[in-house]
């Protein structure tokens, strides 16, 4: 009996230290994959070991959206205060416009702690509250070099640089950026599946216009488009990436250079004649609403208002551009334009189904209910926002 008892004994000692080794085992092993070397968006060489992280954290405009369709938010080591709604002290300037990322994750950043204060007028990394969060890598935005390897040399983490470009969601330092974040955190079949779907989507808006001779279409003029925070309805945009992909005939094409920038008021009143649409970007309603009177009239008197062309699309640009808005407001520019072509899209259907591409949520509803949004997508009603 003795000795059965000792065999049961010793047999469960040997069954638990087993269990216990085995932990331990599985607890050590070193993920499979191994460290390569991979080129950032300002072509530096820097070395990562793919799905290694954990505690991440975001700077410089647009970092965190970025990172917000490739990563995990639980990863998330801190953020930028301008991301998190308890944060003291923060920058507020985009709080009442839609930014679908930060609708997305705002549960999720407000726990989180500072990595620094963040906002159009923040150009340079904190370091001291991007190590008190203690971060194994670093994604940014700060398109310098010098800076990116000094902060990495500081906190001893990679820093791995992205880049948004000059064509919005269709530029091709935006599919990289997906594609190098794909890399760096394992998760290369889901930014292959987001970069196939704006594709995707680029080439049925393509299809849809294939037969339009661009210039004998209306002529449109896009404004509002947001800059470092500031915009009204003197800022417009040349070779305007939405406007070319659906084939819109932009009135804006004698400029000195292309992109984003503001125009003089002369010039306004002179496109104004020959303005048979205006789009007005929602991030600059509430610049346009103090204007005074005069400049008001001048607004009023522009063809596109006479005839009661004047449409409203979401925020292009609020802390750089928001891609997934970008991508819906090409599909509403296109609709506006050519309705006929465009009959079958529901806008909020598809805003829907873009920022469950993008985000794994559908936040239609939400981004039309910001304040700033003004209900959504649609003419402007002239009546009740410049009253």
């Amino acid at each position: 009996m003795k000795k059965k008892i000792s065999f049961i004994l010793m047999l469960f000692v040997v069954l638990f230290l087993g269990v216990s080794c085995s932990n331990d085992k599985k607890a050590e092993t070193p993920s499979t994959n191994k460290e390569v070397e991979v080129t950032d968006m300002v072509g530096r060489k820097v070395t990562v070991l793919p799905g290694s992280y954990s505690k991440a954290v975001c700077i410089g405009a647009g970092a965190l959206r970025m990172y917000s369709y490739i990563g995990d938010l639980d990863k998330l080591a801190g953020v930028e205060d301008i991301d998190n709604e308890k944060a003291t002290g923060r920058p507020q300037m985009f709080d009442a416009v839609a930014r679908p990322y930060y609708i997305a994750g705002k549960d999720v950043f407000k726990t989180l702690p500072s990595v620094g204060k963040g906002g159009p007028q923040a150009q340079a990394a904190e370091p001291e509250k991007i190590l008190n969060c203690n971060p194994d890598i670093i994604i940014s935005e700060y398109e310098d070099v010098d800076k990116a390897n000094t902060l990495q040399t500081q906190i001893k983490v990679p820093v791995i640089v992205v880049k948004y470009g000059y064509s919005g969601v269709f530029d091709n330092f935006v599919k990289n950026s997906i594609t190098l974040l794909g890399k760096v955190f394992d998760k290369e079949t889901k930014a292959k599946t987001l970069n196939s779907f704006i594709d995707s989507e680029k080439a049925e808006i393509e299809k849809r216009v294939s037969n339009i001779n661009v210039n004998e279409q209306s002529k449109v003029y896009i404004c509002g488009l947001g800059n470092w925070g500031t915009t009204d309805h003197l800022q417009t945009a040349q070779n305007y990436a939405p406007f070319n992909v659906a084939k819109i005939n932009n009135i804006v094409n004698d400029l000195a250079k292309d992109g984003i920038q503001g125009i003089e008021k002369e010039k306004f009143i002179e496109l104004s004649l020959n303005m048979d649409v205006m789009i007005i970007d929602a991030a600059a309603i509430k610049n346009i609403k103090k204007l005074s009177a005069d400049d008001l009239n001048i607004i009023k008197s522009t063809k596109a208002w006479q005839n009661d062309q004047v449409y409203l699309q979401m925020a292009y640009n609020a802390y750089y551009t928001n891609l997934e808005i970008a991508l819906c407001n090409t599909w509403f520019n296109a609709k506006v334009i050519y309705p006929e072509l465009f009959n079958d899209i529901d806008i909020n259907t598809k805003l829907n189904e873009i920022t469950k591409a993008f985000l794994g949520k559908e936040l239609a509803s939400e981004i039309n209910a910001y304040p700033m949004s003004f209900g959504g997508y649609g003419k402007v009603n002239r009546e009740t926002i410049f009253a």
